[in-house]
């Protein structure tokens, strides 16, 4: 197929929809597990961080590098999504995946020691990589374009819920049976997963596999691809373009900074939040962990609410440049607000309120922009569009820790430290989302690919 042929699927049969609808969130629901473990994984770093640090000698530089050394590895691996589906199907990729995570759970467990929490977080890191690529490819396999901001809201919210349910769970068994026990019921859940994975994946309609073969059966229809090129919708035809077009789209470049900008907030939060709270604020260490969750549970809000409202007026033909563009960006300038204030805040409750209210906006972010692209880009291109959208983004996690350790070890205070650190994450978010207001047109770009 050229990259000028397009061919447009068919849409379910009616009297398949309903089951197709149950099918379609039982699978987000399993994959929303699986994020749940995902992030489990990258925050029990920060939950084990302060008793680790007393443990091993460690200075909060050495943790934050650590942290970034994750995220070294974890872009790697994302930019590798695209790769490893054309190698192997979704089913058995999350699988092998799975596997990975909680073996490399282990080494930290046998070998206490900085060289080996360093390795072992590289290793995750290679292999988480790839997963939220392939955790959105194999959602939309299940929801059409114009509904897919809910369901990616799905997995960006699992986020939130590791940290809500799962990071006070971990907390209290560090503190109870000590920081090692954690990573081992974090290996073991990981494992168990994969009972649940195998019975339950199918290929969804919107696929690439569904979408190849209706492409082989000829039911290409001009006309109605004209109509989803219109609603923006380019993702739901059989489209082959040039990866740089896709990447150099004002779209795909706006989007990337803004969720760059955000996820450097949020990995400064998954691995410094517990310390802050603790260190810099005053809190207990069972408090500092249970109180975790307060931002993300905002976040949560934020989600939910953005994402149920933008499927449906998107599906009454709303504009995608207003709610996969100006309402995201909008978002990242309350954060710059919430969080260039936050030095200027001593009351210890109220601090914990500005970086809720900045974190937990800025998460609304990612399935909007995540949706704004699976506008643009065609199904067989998705996972490797992805993969580099979510490597590029991971960027701000291989940069932000560290950061924030080296800012923390030279300020005068600790929570001066944290303070300053917040602060530039703040304003760099208020810069990303200014771009997003002007540059993110997913109807636009889509057109302009189509040719």
């Amino acid at each position: 197929m050229t990259s000028h042929e397009l061919t447009t699927p068919s849409a379910p049969p009616t009297g398949t929809a309903a089951r197709s609808g149950k099918r379609a969130w039982g699978i987000t629901l399993t994959i929303v597990l699986l994020y749940v473990v995902n992030y489990a994984d990258k925050a029990v770093l920060g939950i084990a961080a302060q008793p680790m640090s007393e443990e091993l000698g460690l200075t909060h530089s050495q943790v934050g590098l650590i942290g970034s050394a994750f995220f070294l590895t974890f872009t790697i691996g994302g930019m590798l999504s695209g790769l490893l589906h054309r190698w192997m199907s979704l089913r058995w990729l999350l699988v092998l995946l799975a596997v990975a995570w909680a073996v490399c759970m282990l080494p930290t467990v046998i070998a206490a020691t900085f060289s080996a929490l360093l390795i072992s977080r590289m290793a995750l890191g290679l292999f988480e990589g790839p997963t939220i690529a392939l955790a959105h490819t194999a959602v939309y396999a299940w929801h059409p374009s114009e509904k897919r901001a809910l369901p990616s809201a799905c997995i960006t919210g699992s986020a939130a819920i590791a940290k809500i349910l799962a990071a006070p769970a971990l907390a209290a068994i560090a503190a109870t049976w000590g920081w090692r026990t954690a990573f081992i019921t974090l290996a073991g859940v990981g494992a168990a997963w994969i009972l649940l994975w195998l019975p339950v994946w199918r290929e969804g309609p919107y696929g690439t596999e569904s979408a190849a073969g209706r492409g082989r059966r000829g039911t290409s229809d001009t006309g109605q691809a004209a109509a989803n090129s219109t609603q923006g919708s380019a993702s739901e035809g059989q489209v082959k373009v040039a990866w740089i077009r896709i990447f150099r789209t004002p779209t795909f470049l706006a989007s990337t900074f803004a969720v760059f900008s955000a996820y450097a907030l949020s990995t400064t939060v998954l691995t410094w939040l517990p310390s802050y709270f603790e260190t810099g604020l005053g809190y207990s260490q069972l408090q500092a962990g249970s109180m975790f969750g307060i931002p993300s549970l905002a976040g949560l809000v934020f989600i939910f609410s953005s994402t149920f409202i933008s499927d449906r007026l998107m599906s009454r033909g709303a504009s995608g440049r207003v709610l996969r563009g100006l309402v995201p960006g909008a978002a990242l300038l309350v954060t710059c607000v919430s969080l260039v204030l936050l030095p200027y805040v001593h009351a210890p409750a109220l601090a914990v309120a500005c970086v809720s209210l900045g974190y937990g906006i800025s998460t609304m972010v990612y399935p909007l922009f995540t949706a704004g692209i699976s506008q643009v880009c065609p199904p067989s291109q998705l996972a490797g569009t992805l993969g580099v959208f979510t490597g590029m983004m991971s960027l701000g996690g291989l940069i932000a820790p560290y950061l924030t350790g080296a800012i923390v070890d030279a300020a005068a205070t600790a929570a001066d430290g944290y303070a300053l650190a917040f602060q530039i994450f703040g304003a760099t978010a208020g810069l990303s989302g200014l771009c997003a207001l002007f540059a993110v047109n997913p109807e636009r770009d889509a057109r302009r690919l189509l040719g």
